[in-house]
């Protein structure tokens, strides 16, 4: 009897305990938001929506393509690359202004404050780098969103992934 109930009930517990603890846990790793800007080595955006705040009130999502901006200005593409050197590149979309533009008119650099979710970079459409709060950023959509320092009104974009390598 003894020997059954060893057999039985403490062998397999023994064993049972030695290889739970030889299993290692695998949790996701979640990435980080420059690692969702960029990609493994880059990734470029293109603005695909606008909303202006003015006092609170919100305009509604306007698409850029209906929002009365020259086409050669908001299919432009913003390319963020991984890397200490933090490189922003702006170039032309499929419409360009002037026949003879470069296809990349601007490297800048691009900085991001994970406190407060704040990239800083250069957007096309507003011809200039400001400081942007993220307000949404995953592997294929980000939302921005500009503050006036002076007035209570804000700019806030959307943009879409359209490449990463």
């Amino acid at each position: 009897m003894t020997r059954l109930l060893f057999r039985f009930l403490v062998v397999p517990v023994a064993v049972g305990w030695l290889f739970s603890g030889c299993s290692e846990k695998i949790e996701p790793i979640k990435p980080t938001y420059s690692q969702l800007l960029t990609g493994v080595n880059q990734k470029t955006w293109r603005t695909v929506s606008l909303q202006i705040f003015d006092e609170g009130v919100g305009s509604g999502v306007i698409l850029v393509s209906q929002s009365g901006i020259n086409p050669c200005v908001y299919d432009d593409l913003v390319t963020f690359y991984a890397g200490d050197e933090h490189k922003v590149e702006a170039s032309e979309g499929a419409t360009r202004c002037a026949a003879g533009d470069p296809d990349i008119y601007l490297t800048d650099n691009w900085t991001l404050i994970n406190a407060n979710a704040t990239v800083e970079f250069y957007l096309p459409i507003l011809n200039g780098k400001f400081p942007w709060t993220i307000k949404n950023l995953t592997g294929t959509v980000m939302t921005i969103e500009y503050y006036f320092p002076d007035i209570d009104a804000s700019y806030r974009f959307t943009l879409n992934s359209v490449s990463t390598k």
